[in-house]
């Protein structure tokens, strides 16, 4: 299971990332774009994700991921509940959502500094 703070952990190390609480909800954005929102009650974590990839993934396990609600469909977005993921798993899909919505040059040098640091 991963929490509110697994996820602030992480998202403070990305570039250009930055934390708000909107209407009592937990976000992450880059610049104006939300890339990662927590519900209310912390159980679902909403993720940037692309919208010819999405059905497929709430398809392979439902039981962790499912579609937005109806208003959201035309986002790129998909929900995750918090309970079905573990930390590396989150990271994944974290740092894949704020890749979607960086400018390639910051994703870029992102990508290399990962690459020179050492594995966990």
């Amino acid at each position: 299971m991963i929490t509110v703070e697994d996820v602030r952990r992480f998202a403070s190390t990305l570039p250009r990332s930055s934390e708000h609480l909107i209407r009592d909800r937990v976000k992450f954005r880059v610049g104006r774009i939300v890339y990662v929102a927590f519900s209310r009650d912390e159980t679902l974590m909403g993720f940037g994700f692309p919208k010819e990839e999405r059905e497929a993934l709430v398809a392979s396990e439902p039981a962790k991921f499912l579609l937005p609600r109806e208003s959201d469909l035309r986002f790129h977005w998909v929900e995750a509940r918090t309970a079905a993921l573990d930390v590396a798993e989150m990271r994944e899909l974290v740092l894949e959502a704020w890749r979607m919505c960086v400018p390639k040059k910051v994703r870029a040098e992102q990508e290399r500094l990962a690459l020179l640091r050492p594995a966990p």
